[in-house]
């Protein structure tokens, strides 16, 4: 075979490669952490890059995971090489075509990024608990256990379900493998080539679907056969285990790389044993190496092929001295004898054949380890072996936790166990979006590219990932290097933003001696006095050298905005000597060239500068022999906070989440509100300060903020008097509304999070000087403790009687936000519209939330944004999963009006008298249409409650629990574009269908946002976009208009920086519609490719052009005579190209080729044109007068 190359990419890029090389048809749907294996399969593809047979594979992405099974298996059977990718949820929505691509003895192979299946909540993170859904699908299960691993066995399973006919599902850890980068030996296209046999490939071939030789396939079979088809396929099961062997010793006398089914590793006469597979494996053997250095018998079973089970592979692999097993689970089955791995091993070690007297006796315990990426270190294992050395071993236990509950839980010492002396190690704490992740995997890169050592990078953040903390793990070794755990204790540390010193404990990583890189907005003199007294101790204990630099600083003379990614990678380089600093920045800007040359060369020259510009801003500082400063961290949350944020939300924020015991967990995944409040994430370099002078007061900086941290209230005069000397106000220069009252704005400075929107939006400027304006960003750091005092101070102030709110742009804003803090990216577009609902109507909200952006920064811990009233009220919200949002709230619709009925009939139950009838009467036909008839019917509902506890009756108890619901409820089904306009698409046009009173809100960022910018089908027409990237080549889907053709759907089109009041009307109008409404919002996303500091003026560009129309229909209107729908953007004023030209994800395709970009342009303009004269046409349109009973037949006599 030729030569092969090392190369540094991480597990799905590994898969991938194998994957498209192997296949010709691969249909997708992107799910975290596999997305990135199909954003790779396309864009090869979209570079014309072949596969081994010389053709290049058809990508296709479809509207979910069942509907990328459903033509995989159609492909499949007209005899296609076929392959996908997906994890998780998405997998089990692949399950039913799995078991019938299984039952017709397919040759298939899919890959999995083996990830936690949504439970009592949602996580994006790895373990087994997916790939275990699927043991009984007749599926082979092939393990891999590394990056290396999981392109090896990409290719083994690819030859052995075309040799075996059982289809493959191939599955490695979800982010632990999937996401880390290291070196691996490439395979060639010769050795694809050498170990797939074409006439396994022609056999496929010969058993398609096709006229010219027809067969029936996917009959309905009767009792009298089922039984016997389903044993037919037996011999198949029982050659597959040889067949993967033989594929494995193939592979071995061709790359030298040598696996089993089950591989043994450890001392010849261990002893002890552990089984386990996955990336857990790897982090055993090298504890077991350890520990047979120092005289122990331990060794490991590392498990291959999973399914089927082979007990006598098993066997064969244990040796004869073995009298204590310990098998690992990757998975929880609740309610089992034991988990899947467990049960197997244990029944293979009774029923294997030739198996020793001595191994068929040992004792077998089983154990769950790393749920959801827990850690799992050579501790650990440690731990494990320990148990087996006890008189009692527990037979079922968990280990990286502690269970005070059920006590499964083994002791664990302290610490990883990694051998300090095993590699280089560095350790980068950042912000999500600020682009230290991605130049840590550039810095992999080019170490591993230029030197002769061995790199690997794994790369922790939470699900949030933009305005998250961020954690970069990066090991540099002269040796191959596996260690897939976290690293403990590193030479080099970095901390890219100050604050992270206030609220983590970042030198806890520190190895000492080591160096310490810090990102401070100080001059490099007054960084040590800036420090915590405790931070400057660790430092002097450690001995560590400090490095300080003011990246922040230097990316805004660079025009880099908050990206300070390649200032700092810079400075580790210059510092850590790993190369030579001149061949560093060459590398760096070569690297540069390479990640943002596709999206623009402006780009690339600002990182250019930015790059030249650092090392001059590089300074050591001297450490002095003592402590010095007189303040400290502080307390992670308030003594006033209460006890359970103490207690559990405060220990995650400081990520110590890891510590928290089983006992201080809610049990059914119930968490309280109003825990936003408590994180304080003080990410802005910069807030909005006010100035009285030039202010307005037209409210729209409150509207306007995507996380509610600049608010207006009025206040009376009085109630300033103790206010701080900061505190600002000034008249309300509207007193008809609320009186002689003061107006107050006031920014939260920890929870701003500088998107400077709120300046952009402001209408109060200067006369003549339209720049100096009523709102301007001054740094946040030195206005940080005055304006907290004030922020407490406003809060403290009575809320506005919303009695005397008008649902209208400014008065809302007096409406108490609901919804506060999230974790959304900077200027996010889609939370001012969520936060505008909980204004007007969260007191009396239910949310079904899709997963998505909006359930990520809406439901994830630590906090949540959602709060409650002074009353105790607020939104009550759920996620239940990504394709059935409508339908989960159309239930609950459906339980409200159900128990509101019940309620209305159990007060006719009551007895005669026991009520008063005029009260009754008033609950029963209450106007709840406004605020103040909601608060007047929670009077009544209050005085019936008083009522209802003196009458003994059992009707009465029953009402007391339903009570309640005799006040109105609104359900708000909110979810993104990839929801409502794909995997979701099916059951929302069912809900719209049942004419249930529900409003749904589509956030439209026109991609899949939360897992990385794919294409759906509200993508634009010539955008590009992951699964698209030579340029959308469909237009958008009109879900507006497929909605209003049922005729009784309230439907609206907005875009808040189109025009701000058309949006606060929509949402008043869809609430007071009685039947379903659909609202669907524009949402400026970064994945747009433009800064969304200017996504104000975007959206009003989105708007006259054309590209997003503003309407209203309302079926109301046709009562009353009037055209139900609205035209509320005028026809087309600017070129289509005015908006296009300023967004990259249009500007990719016009770079890479001109020719296409043009005619989806024009193609996209005629597709404007058209579907204006469509809606003006509508909007034009009379409708006949309603049909009155009795006039059929009149109306008939006169046709006839």
């Amino acid at each position: 075979m030729s030569n092969r190359r090392k190369i540094i990419v991480d597990g799905n890029e590994a898969v991938a490669s194998v994957a498209h090389r192997t296949n010709e048809i691969i249909a997708i749907f992107p799910i975290t952490p596999s997305s990135p294996m199909g954003e790779f399969a396309d864009e090869w593809s979209a570079l014309g890059k072949e596969n081994i047979w010389g053709t290049v594979p058809e990508v296709i992405e479809m509207q979910s995971e069942a509907g990328a099974a459903g033509a995989i298996h159609g492909a499949l059977q007209s005899g296609a090489l076929s392959t996908t990718f997906t994890a998780s949820q998405g997998l089990l929505l692949m399950i039913p075509n799995m078991y019938k691509i299984a039952g017709e003895l397919t040759p298939f192979c899919m890959h999995v990024s083996a990830r936690t299946l949504a439970t009592h909540a949602l996580s994006i993170f790895g373990d087994h608990s997916d790939v275990m859904a699927c043991r009984q699908t007749g599926f082979a299960l092939l393990a891999s256990n590394s990056v290396q691993e999981a392109h090896d066995m990409a290719c083994i399973a690819q030859v052995a379900t075309l040799r075996s006919r059982v289809p493959f599902l191939h599955f490695f850890d979800g982010f632990r493998t999937s996401h880390e980068v290291n070196v691996i030996e490439e395979l060639t296209d010769s050795d694809l080539r050498h170990m797939i046999n074409d006439q396994t490939v022609s056999q496929h071939r010969k058993r398609a679907l096709t006229p010219d030789a027809p067969v029936v396939r996917g009959t309905a079979q009767n009792p009298d056969t089922f039984f016997q088809a389903q044993e037919a396929r037996n011999p198949f099961y029982d050659a597959c285990s040889g067949v993967v062997e033989e594929a494995m010793d193939r592979f071995a006398e061709l790359a030298g790389r040598q696996y089993k089914l089950f591989d043994y590793v450890g001392h010849a006469e261990a002893e002890k044993i552990i089984v386990a597979m996955g990336s857990g494996a790897v982090t055993v053997e090298e504890e077991v190496e350890r520990l047979n250095r120092d005289g122990e018998k331990v060794g490991l079973i590392k498990v291959r092929l999973y399914r089927p089970f082979s007990a006598d592979h098993l066997a064969r692999a244990l040796p004869p001295t073995v009298r204590a097993v310990a098998v690992l689970d990757r998975t929880k089955e609740a309610g089992a004898m034991g988990e899947p791995l467990y049960q197997d091993v244990a029944l293979a070690l009774r029923e294997a054949g030739g198996t020793p007297d001595t191994v068929r006796d040992a004792l077998v315990i089983g154990g769950r380890y790393g749920l959801a990426s827990k850690e799992f270190t050579p501790t650990m294992v440690r731990s494990i072996f320990d148990e087996l050395d006890t008189a009692a071993p527990k037979r079922h236990f968990t280990v990286g936790i502690t269970d005070d509950i059920t006590g499964l839980s083994l002791p664990v010492s302290e610490g990883t166990g990694e051998d300090p002396k095993g590699s280089n190690r560095a350790v980068f704490f950042g912000l999500g979006s600020d682009g230290t992740v991605s130049a840590n995997k550039n810095s992999i890169k080019i170490v591993a590219e230029n030197t002769d050592l061995f790199a690997q990078g794994y790369f922790v953040y939470d699900s949030k990932k933009a305005g998250a903390v961020t954690i970069s793990h990066l090991r540099f070794s002269d040796r191959h290097i596996q260690s897939p755990y976290l690293i403990e204790e590193a030479q080099f540390l970095a901390c890219h933003h100050f604050h992270f010193l206030e609220k983590i404990d970042v030198l806890k990583y520190a190895a000492a001696d080591g160096t310490f890189l810090l990102n401070a907005s100080y001059p490099a003199d007054q960084v040590w006095d800036r420090l915590p007294r405790s931070t400057q101790q660790v430092i002097i204990d450690k001995r560590l050298k400090v490095f300080v630099i003011d990246a922040a600083a230097i990316a805004r003379e660079a025009d880099l905005g908050a990206r300070i990614n390649t200032i700092m990678q810079t400075c580790f380089f210059a510092i850590a000597n790993i190369l030579p600093r001149d061949e560093a920045i060459s590398h760096i800007k070569n690297a540069i060239e390479k990640t943002y040359g596709r999206k623009r060369e402006d780009i690339v020259e600002l990182n250019f500068a930015a790059v030249d510009a650092t090392l001059a801003g590089l300074h050591e500082i001297s450490v002095p022999g003592a402590a010095s400063a007189e303040h400290d961290v502080p307390p992670t949350v308030p003594d006033h906070a209460p006890d359970f944020v103490k207690q559990v939300t405060g220990v995650i924020i400081a990520g110590k989440g890891d510590m928290l015991p089983v006992s201080a967990f809610p049990v059914d995944g119930t968490w309280p509100l109003d825990t936003a409040q408590w994180e304080k994430r003080n990410i802005a370099q910069e807030i909005p300060v006010w100035e009285t002078e030039l202010c307005i007061q037209c409210n729209k900086c409150a509207l306007i903020c995507p996380h509610a941290a600049i608010r207006v209230k009025v206040a009376d005069p009085a109630a300033l008097a103790d206010a701080p000397p900061t505190f600002l106000s000034m008249d309300y220069l509207a007193p008809e509304d609320f009186g002689e009252v003061k107006y107050l704005v006031q920014v939260a400075p920890e929870d701003c999070t500088g998107c400077t929107l709120c300046v952009e939006v402001c209408e109060g400027f200067e006369k003549g000087n339209r720049s100096h304006r009523s709102l301007a960003m001054q740094p946040q750091a030195p206005l940080r403790e005055s304006e907290k005092e004030n922020w407490e101070f406003f809060l403290s102030l009575p809320e506005v009687d919303r009695s005397k709110i008008e649902r209208e742009t400014k008065m809302s804003q007096f409406a108490e936000p609901l919804f506060e803090f999230s974790g959304a990216c900077l200027g996010c577009g889609e939370t001012p519209y969520i936060k505008l609902v909980t204004q007007l109507y969260g007191d009396r909200a239910v949310f079904a939330n899709a997963t998505g952006c909006s359930s990520i920064y809406g439901g994830n811990l630590p906090t949540t944004p959602y709060k409650t009233n002074c009353d105790g009220r607020g939104p009550a919200w759920s996620n239940s999963l990504f394709e059935d949002n409508a339908e989960f709230g159309l239930g609950m619709r459906l339980a409200i009006d159900k128990h509101g009925a019940q309620a209305r009939e159990l007060i006719g139950k009551l007895p005669p008298g026991t009520v008063d009838s005029e009260l009754v009467r008033q609950l029963l036909d209450a106007d709840q249409s406004t605020d103040t008839g909601i608060a007047e019917q929670r009077v009544r509902v209050e005085k019936l409650r008083t009522a209802l506890a003196a009458i003994d009756k059992a009707e009465a108890r029953r009402l007391e629990d339903l009570v309640d619901y005799l006040v109105d409820k609104n359900v708000w089904i909110v979810g993104g574009d990839g929801w409502a306009y794909d995997i979701g698409y099916g059951g929302l046009d069912h809900v719209l269908a049942t004419g249930a009173n529900v409003n749904i809100l589509v956030l439209d960022t026109e991609v899949y946002s939360n897992t990385g910018g794919q294409q759906s089908k509200a993508t634009g027409l010539g955008a590009a976009a992951k699964f698209a990237t030579a340029g959308k080549a469909q237009p958008k889907k009109d879900l507006g208009l497929m909605a209003i053709a049922y005729g009784n759907v309230y439907v609206a089109s907005i875009a808040m920086g189109g025009r701000i009041p058309q949006t606060v009307y929509a949402i008043r109008d869809a609430e007071s519609f009685d039947g379903p409404s659909l609202i669907i919002a524009y949402s400026p996303c970064g994945e747009h490719g433009y800064v969304l500091e200017n996504s104000l003026d975007h959206q009003k560009l989105a708007v006259k052009t054309g590209y997003w129309p503003l309407y209203r229909y309302d079926p109301r209107r046709i009562e009353t005579g009037e055209k139900p729908l609205v035209l509320e953007s005028s026809a087309p004023r600017i070129p289509l190209s005015d908006l296009l030209d300023v967004e990259n994800r249009f500007g990719i395709v016009k770079r890479q080729d001109p020719e296409r970009y043009e005619a989806l342009k024009e193609a996209a303009e005629n597709g404007i044109r058209r579907r204006r004269a469509v809606y003006e046409k509508l909007a034009e349109l009379d409708f006949p007068d309603e049909v009155k009973e009795g006039q059929e037949e009149t109306q008939a006599d006169a046709a006839s």
